[in-house]
């Protein structure tokens, strides 16, 4: 598949149960002529067939290399980043859940579904194919969620992309990423707070903020219809080192807090 067909069936997805995401786009596509998207993520199992390890040769396919890894020891999960070729080109994140390290009850409840995941040819569209397994009853969606909201988000959700990334290095109207989340909260879209709004500094050569997840309805296994997180909009401003150089990086202790964009209780 093309890179530019990805992003493009992406988005589409995306929009789908994000729709802050298309009108915040439009908030500074009236003041910016474009809007470039930095970068997307993705949320998965380890140890099944979706496993980061056998995501990663759909990425290198569409003109990838893997960029780094990072270990989330708290979180219980590995993820790696990918950059592609082409500069212009989003980079892409992907993270799974290290399901192994989790309690023995949480481990049952997630085994039940994961073992539903068939084992198959994969091709670009699984990173908008959603749930291979059944939708879990909500007490089961918050068992796992005490222990693992990244474990509970992607029970529920399935393999989506969980969010794309506004460059405010491309912006024209601004380039501080703290007018551009102060635009956002007074357009009435509501801020991730965790570790402050703006994670990271010009020292650290990546600051990152981004919304709190939209939320959806959806019924459970039990019939239980429940409003839950879905996805947000994040914003990245990169800065150059002493060389010049724009980082290009991720930063494990920014990453950390923006995983809690979607936490139900934020």
């Amino acid at each position: 598949m093309h890179v530019d067909t990805f992003f493009t069936q992406l988005w589409q997805d995306y929009i789908q149960i994000t729709p802050q995401a298309e009108q915040i786009k439009k908030l500074f596509e009236a003041t910016d002529s474009t809007v470039i998207n930095d970068h997307v993520a993705f949320r998965t199992f380890a140890n099944t067939p979706l496993q980061l390890d056998n995501l990663e040769p759909l990425i290198l396919a569409m003109g990838y290399e893997r960029q780094d890894s990072y270990d989330f020891k708290a979180k219980k999960l590995r993820a790696h980043s990918y950059i592609h070729a082409n500069p212009d080109v989003p980079k892409i994140f992907v993270s799974e859940l290290l399901t192994e390290q989790l309690s023995e009850p949480v481990q049952q409840i997630l085994a039940k579904y994961m073992a539903q995941i068939e084992a198959k040819p994969l091709d670009q569209s699984v990173f908008w194919s959603g749930r291979h397994w059944d939708m879990p009853s909500y007490d089961e969606y918050r068992q796992v969620m005490a222990e693992s909201e990244y474990g509970a988000w992607l029970l529920a959700i399935g393999v989506r992309v969980n969010h794309f990334t506004v460059s405010v290095n491309h912006l024209s109207s601004t380039d501080c990423i703290r007018d551009v989340l102060n635009r956002v909260k007074e357009a009435g879209y509501a801020v991730n707070t965790v570790g402050g709004e703006v994670k990271g500094s010009p020292a650290s050569l990546l600051e990152q903020g981004s919304t709190l997840a939209d939320r959806q309805e959806f019924q459970f296994a039990d019939g239980s219809v429940q409003q839950i997180p879905t996805c947000f909009y994040e914003f990245a401003k990169r800065h150059a080192d002493a060389q010049g150089v724009v980082y290009q990086g991720f930063i494990e202790a920014n990453a950390d807090k923006i995983f809690e964009s979607t936490n139900a209780a934020a």
